[in-house]
């Protein structure tokens, strides 16, 4: 119990850290599962599955088994990591040689060298879906404890994960009123209209041209005062 209050206090930090330090998503999830694979006992290799609108993608791999394990279920459409992203559930393989639940799956990843997996679920964001996968080429290689580390650690991930998003979000919202506010100033320079007017006018120039209003305020303001 000790050992994993420690790990879930420098989880925590961890966490922090991210959320402090990262601009980027992918930065951010590439440097949480490599620290998985250092932290948690019998992992080798991982890998992050991102299933969004039923296409299945592999953006983070640590080590190259775990790559090769997501392209046998990209490939097959089954397997445990889908499983543990898609269902909100941790799935663990002691021994792929008898695993029975995944079975096209089971025995290709055999093939490759890889003999027992644990997948945690990560996150879920409308219909997008991700799990966090850990790979041994050792049978029964990850034990009771260790997969009370991997649902620990993304639990904490998936928090920190889920912040890092909010505000890169906030970044683009602030970034679009940024520029769909320079559009208005100069809609409302060059034709003499007031602000409400000059909303009006870029709304309809996105209703009619099908087109989001940010980007029309950005080919607005490339364009230029003299074009608007």
């Amino acid at each position: 119990m000790t050992e994993l209050a420690d790990f879930g206090a420098q989880m925590t930090r961890i966490a922090g850290e991210m959320r402090k330090q990262s601009d980027d998503t992918e930065t951010a999830v590439r440097a949480m599962t490599k620290y998985a694979v250092d932290a948690i006992p019998g992992a080798e290799y991982a890998s992050v599955t991102l299933v969004s609108g039923g296409v299945i993608e592999t953006p983070v791999i640590v080590g190259d088994l775990g790559g090769e394990a997501d392209d046998l279920q990209r490939r097959l459409g089954e397997g445990p990591c889908i499983r543990a992203a898609i269902d909100d559930v941790t799935v663990w393989i002691d021994d792929l040689h008898t695993d029975e639940r995944w079975p096209r799956f089971a025995a290709a990843a055999a093939d490759i060298g890889i003999r027992s997996m644990a997948c945690f679920f990560l996150y879920m964001d409308g219909d997008d879906f991700g799990a966090l996968n850990l790979h041994s080429t050792r049978p029964h290689a990850f034990t009771s404890e260790a997969r009370l580390l991997g649902e620990l650690f993304a639990a904490h991930a998936a928090t920190a994960f889920g912040a890092i998003q909010e505000k890169q979000q906030l970044r683009a919202a602030l970034s679009s009123r940024d520029i769909i506010g320079q559009a208005k100033g100069m809609i409302m320079e060059r034709y003499k209209l007031d602000a409400n007017e000059a909303f009006a006018l870029l709304a309809r120039l996105s209703q009619d041209t099908n087109t989001k209003l940010v980007d029309v305020a950005a080919q607005i303001v490339v364009a230029g005062p003299e074009t608007s």
